[in-house]
């Protein structure tokens, strides 16, 4: 599994000659180590601040972020799995009329799979960002840039799950899959980015203000 593996381990393999891990499990990957500063950020702040309200919020959002973390942490996996299930279709013999219909109906079904998960990433992001922003206006000042480097963090892998989504849908061709999936990426992207600069905007001002 690619999230057991050290850093160093991580990066050789993604260095190395084959395709997998590639943009999606580094995408993946940013959108964990974001959610994992929005934690350390929660904790550091209650730890140091006795305000009981930021106290609740903070324990609130900390709960969502490591529960976002875990999801983040299993995409990495996931989008090289399904990354390789498109290659073992491809794979497939295609002999007869019979065998090459099952190929491309496996490929198809391969690249919806593949699809999927960066789709899902993407999403996740939303909620993620979400959280950052809370913790951009009620963390700790000397952490304030943690929190802008979280931010940095889901933004980069919201721009690579959009990536990873369209390029797979080129692939497919049903074209109502295409089309529903194609619509929905460039909504949350959008959306995203915007919170995303909004956030980032919102922490800059705090540091700033020194």
């Amino acid at each position: 599994m690619l999230n057991s593996l050290s850093v160093s381990k991580f990066l050789d393999e993604t260095a190395s000659n084959s395709p997998a891990p590639g943009g999606g499990s580094v995408s993946a990957l940013a959108a964990s180590l974001g959610a994992a500063l929005a934690s350390m950020v929660c904790r550091l702040t209650m730890k140091r601040d006795a305000n009981v309200s930021i106290q609740i919020e903070l324990e609130s959002t900390l709960i969502k972020s490591e529960r976002l973390r875990a999801k983040f942490t299993a995409l990495i996996d996931e989008d090289t799995n399904a990354f390789k299930k498109v290659i073992d279709a491809y794979r497939l013999p295609k002999d007869t009329t019979e065998q090459n219909a099952q190929r491309v109906a496996a490929i198809q079904m391969a690249y919806k799979e593949a699809t999927i998960v960066p789709l899902q990433l993407l999403e996740l992001c939303g909620e993620a960002v979400a959280l950052v922003n809370i913790v951009g206006e009620k963390g700790n000042k000397n952490s304030l840039t943690d929190a802008g480097v979280a931010v940095l963090m889901l933004g980069a892998a919201c721009e690579g799950a959009a990536m990873n989504v369209r390029i797979n849908l080129a692939s497919i061709t049903d074209l109502s899959f295409v089309e529903a999936n194609r619509i929905l990426t460039n909504s949350l992207q959008v959306s995203i980015s915007n919170s995303a600069q909004q956030t980032l905007f919102r922490i800059n001002e705090r540091l700033f203000s020194y």
